[in-house]
């Protein structure tokens, strides 16, 4: 069996001596280690497999005019290109099983940005001195399937609790790796063909759930994203890593949040990955029905706008301080319905848009507090001028939440498949 190999990432002038107290422990397990310098500082104090002259090098610059830049953007922009570069060319050579750092703050930005283009599945370990910090967070997961160790202590010297965090690192990207089949077992499995995308949410969750079953009882393997913005994002990244055959896009919310600003915007991009790929989709207009604004408090600290636009003279499902939902109006459902079509006429493959006339998710229908039909009619008038006659859209006398509806979603998406030359089901 051919040795499994893991990729470090470190800054030798600094972290030489961490990074080769991780390398042996590493090496120890049975691994090989391809050990990658992004140091911008000056020599390394231990020798790297791939040296920072390379990586600058491949990234566009020269190491030793970047040494002398004030601009540190700049240079750690060029190293950051420079690491992704090399590290795609081991992934398909077949030298990377998996990924492991450790640093601060400038070192985990450079790590995680460079661990985030890789494919879902790859182990990805970063052992950080600022994962707790919320605003930064955010930004070293992104959508993608990485593992963030907080350090607790700075990770600067070989103390014993230095390397106490390190032993468990190490621990960590070796169990991974250990018990990951192939780095392309996701992407290339037979069974990639069966897997479907689905987005749900609360207010969906009935719906989803029958199409779930449906859809199982056909042998499709349904992979489902919470549709709270960052799952969505998710979602599309693998949509475009090819993992997925189909998607069931139930809640395309994330497109309303990013236009009207509300908590679960899902980015530029969404609702468009999909269409590029050429795969099959469903649409329904669930979530557009209302806009994610809370906490309450954020109306009490001055911020007159924000309660004016989110707040004032609007319909509102308000479970607790944290969670507001705010009805969406004709005018906002509208331009929704605008960007939603322009989106979906560039799609290469196939898309049904299913409308349930009876409201579109559980706080929209008679007796709810969300309910306004006239507000759904005018997102429907607005799509019908403005989608393409090759994208099907279709009104159901149902609601949303109802197994008839599902039913009918789940059919029109095996409807879509005869127009696929490798249909697999």
């Amino acid at each position: 069996m051919k040795q499994k190999t893991i990729v470090m990432i470190s800054t030798l002038d600094t972290k030489g001596s961490e990074a080769g107290f991780l390398k042996d422990l590493i090496q120890e397990k049975g691994y090989r280690i391809i050990l990658i310098d992004t140091n911008t500082g000056g020599p390394p104090s231990i020798s790297p497999d791939i040296s920072s002259e390379e990586i600058a090098e491949s990234g566009g610059g020269n190491i030793e005019q970047m040494r002398r830049m004030k601009d540190t953007a700049q240079v750690s922009s060029i190293m950051i290109k420079g690491a992704i570069k090399k590290v795609k060319s081991l992934l398909e050579n077949g030298e990377l099983d998996g990924m492991v750092s450790f640093g601060g703050a400038s070192n985990t930005a450079i790590a995680t940005t460079v661990m985030k283009s890789l494919p879902f599945g790859i182990p990805k370990v970063m052992l950080s001195s600022t994962a707790a910090m919320p605003a930064y967070a955010g930004e070293y997961f992104g959508t993608k399937d990485i593992a963030i160790i907080h350090s607790v202590v700075d990770i600067a010297g070989l103390n014993p609790l230095v390397k106490d965090v390190l032993k468990r690192t190490a621990g960590a990207i070796c169990g991974m790796v250990e018990m990951k089949e192939s780095p392309y077992s996701l992407i290339k499995s037979p069974q990639k063909k069966n897997l479907i995308a689905l987005t749900e949410f609360k207010f969906s969750e009935e719906c989803c759930g029958y199409i779930r079953q449906l859809l199982e009882e056909k042998g499709v393997e349904v992979i489902p994203f919470h549709a709270q913005g960052t799952g969505d994002r998710a979602m599309e990244d693998l949509i475009g890593e090819g993992l997925f055959q189909g998607v069931m896009d139930m809640v395309p919310a994330g497109v309303g949040e990013e236009l009207l600003g509300g908590n679960r915007a899902a980015g530029p991009n969404r609702l468009e990955t999909a269409g590029k790929m050429g795969i099959p989709q469903v649409i329904t207009p669930c979530g557009f029905d209302m806009l994610s604004c809370g906490p309450l408090e954020r109306g009490n600290r001055g911020d007159p706008l924000w309660v004016s636009k989110n707040i004032k003279g609007r319909k509102l499902f308000v479970p607790d301080a944290f969670r507001v939902q705010a009805r969406t109006n004709s005018q906002e459902l509208r331009e929704i319905a605008r960007e939603v079509a322009k989106k979906l006429n560039q799609s290469k493959g196939p898309v049904a848009v299913l409308i349930p006339l009876k409201g579109w998710s559980s706080l929209d229908q008679e007796g709810m507090p969300l309910y306004d039909p006239e507000a759904d009619q005018a997102f429907l008038d607005e799509l019908k001028i403005h989608l393409t006659p090759k994208i099907s859209l279709i009104e159901l006398d149902l609601h949303l939440n109802t197994l008839a509806f599902a039913e009918e979603a789940v059919n029109q998406f095996m409807k879509l498949y005869p127009d696929r030359k490798s249909s697999t089901f």
